[in-house]
């Protein structure tokens, strides 16, 4: 549904809620990766994506839709809003069929390419400054994955493969969430996101809908998968209100130090001392990063106020 009087939804230059932000949103989804490896060892990746786009969906409706339905579903840039979901769509496929094949801690790391990514394309696409601080803590974080995850030794390679093409899709996410923060509510972002997933893996179901009955336990693991993600996803979404996709980008690191912990809580993966030493070089990320964000100048604040709504 496309309206121009959707009212627009303009950026603020708070950077550090937006990092505040991002933190939680990694926690999330480091949480929903982990249930969704547990998960897709016995079911197969279309089924497990579906449920959890489905609960995702019907928890908007349920707990969203009475208050904010038709702020929920307007829209003013309709097909880049559609785009950006089927990306998201797409990244989750791929990233269950990767995780079905290697480890949590080592798919991430390989998907962990995406910041330098969005990084490197911000200045060109979103016409932000990229400053050579957002660069330091962007390559102390990518260090820190190499040391943590160490992938290229005995990976599967198909799995390898999956989780590149979820780094292509995912950067155009990242991108279109900075892109769209201008003109879309978080809200409607997230409800077509989970709506477009709901449709294209629901369809799927009358040919993905097989295997053991699943315990008490996976049935609330696969109700899970709905809730992390909606709430990571909203959390990811509003952080880009608040801050540029170059200092956001680094602090996606994070997503990986989850991922080892709860790989070690949940399969027994102890980091080892290489690992742990990457860990810190992605807090040291992070503290760039906020560093960063608190030592930009008023003019910065100026230059977001100013933007020209659609401008990017």
């Amino acid at each position: 549904m496309s309206t121009t009087s959707a009212s627009p939804a303009p950026l603020t230059d708070q950077p550090l809620r937006g990092l505040a932000l991002i933190i939680g949103a990694t926690m999330l989804f480091a949480l929903n990766d982990t249930t969704n490896k547990l998960l897709v060892t016995e079911y197969n990746v279309p089924l497990v994506t579906a449920i959890r786009y489905i609960t995702h969906t019907l928890l908007m409706l349920a707990l969203v839709a009475p208050f904010r339905g038709r702020q929920m579903v307007k829209t003013t840039r309709t097909g880049l809003v559609l785009v950006r979901g089927a990306c998201l769509a797409v990244a989750s496929l791929l990233m269950g069929f990767a995780l079905q094949r290697m480890p949590v801690p080592e798919t991430t790391a390989i998907v962990y390419i995406i910041p330098v990514l969005v990084i490197l394309l911000s200045g060109p696409i979103l016409h932000e400054k990229v400053g050579s601080a957002a660069w330091l803590a962007a390559a102390l974080g990518f260090g820190g994955v190499m040391l943590i995850a160490r992938p290229g030794g005995g990976l599967d390679p198909l799995g390898v493969a999956f989780a590149l093409g979820n780094v292509v899709v995912s950067v155009a996410y990242n991108m279109l969430s900075r892109v769209l923060a201008r003109t879309e509510r978080t809200i409607t972002m997230l409800f077509y996101t989970a709506l477009i997933g709901a449709i294209a893996f629901g369809i799927l179901l009358p040919w993905t809908l097989y295997g053991v009955a699943p315990t008490q336990l996976q049935i609330v693991l696969f109700l899970s998968l709905g809730v992390s993600a909606w709430l990571g996803h909203y959390l990811f979404t509003q952080s880009y209100r608040y801050a540029p996709a170059a200092i956001l980008a680094p602090m996606n690191y994070l997503h990986l130090g989850w991922a080892t912990l709860l790989g070690w809580l949940v399969f027994g993966h102890a980091p080892d001392s290489i690992a742990l030493i990457g860990i810190a070089l992605v807090a040291c990320g992070g503290v760039v990063s906020a560093t960063m964000a608190r030592r930009r100048s008023p003019r910065a604040k100026e230059e977001v106020a100013a933007a020209p709504e659609g401008s990017v």
